[in-house]
């Protein structure tokens, strides 16, 4: 959000799969960091809801893949309508064909004098690579980077982990998590991810 999408105040972020854990603190993030506007992107509409309790101003749910022959096309819509009203930030947490139906949209529906940043974070689709036609980065204004460990020198990284952990009190940072004794470690390892689980001593 700092070191690589570079949020200003006022700008307008959407997060890619904001019903994860990621997905969530990011669209807490965007807002406490001034974002004037938080669109979230997901499959499960009734979470995506509840992203809005998160700072989401906007949800745009989809439905990818064989079993929905239009979804792509009817995401890229949604997304093209969101973007007329204006889009800086791109913070992708799926890559994929969601990913792929964003760069599209974008190459659409944004005008080409405003710079949209997409940063792509991870890879929850499974899918590595995307078929990203060379039209849509000629004829769009978007500007493609990566997120992970080497794309930071490790002192920034150092940086950004400490504020992120100083930002937890002033933006009420909140990942729904549950408690559970260590003494049942086995039992809880391969939990979903959601909610989180804490481990607690004593």
């Amino acid at each position: 959000m700092v070191e690589r999408a570079h949020l200003q105040p006022g700008e307008t972020v959407l997060v890619n799969s904001a019903t994860g854990t990621a997905g969530r603190i990011a669209v807490q993030l965007a807002k406490y960091l001034g974002a004037k506007k938080v669109i979230a992107t997901g499959r499960n509409e009734a979470e995506l809801e509840n992203v809005k309790s998160f700072g989401a101003d906007v949800v745009v749910p989809f439905a990818l893949g064989a079993l929905h022959p239009r979804g792509a096309k009817q995401y890229e819509e949604a997304l093209i309508k969101e973007f007329g009203k204006g889009i800086n930030i791109v913070i992708d947490y799926l890559w994929g064909q969601a990913a792929r139906t964003i760069i599209a949209a974008i190459a659409e529906g944004v005008e080409e004098t405003t710079p949209v940043r997409f940063v792509h974070v991870g890879g929850a689709s499974g899918e590595e690579s995307i078929d990203l036609p060379g039209a849509d980065l000629r004829s769009s204004p978007i500007v493609l980077v990566g997120s992970g460990a080497r794309s930071v020198p490790m002192p920034s990284l150092l940086d950004v982990l400490k504020s992120t952990f100083d930002a937890v009190g002033p933006a009420n940072l909140r990942i729904a998590t549950k408690a559970v004794p260590l003494s049942e470690v086995e039992r809880y390892w391969n939990a979903p991810g959601k909610p989180r689980v804490v481990f607690t001593l004593g």
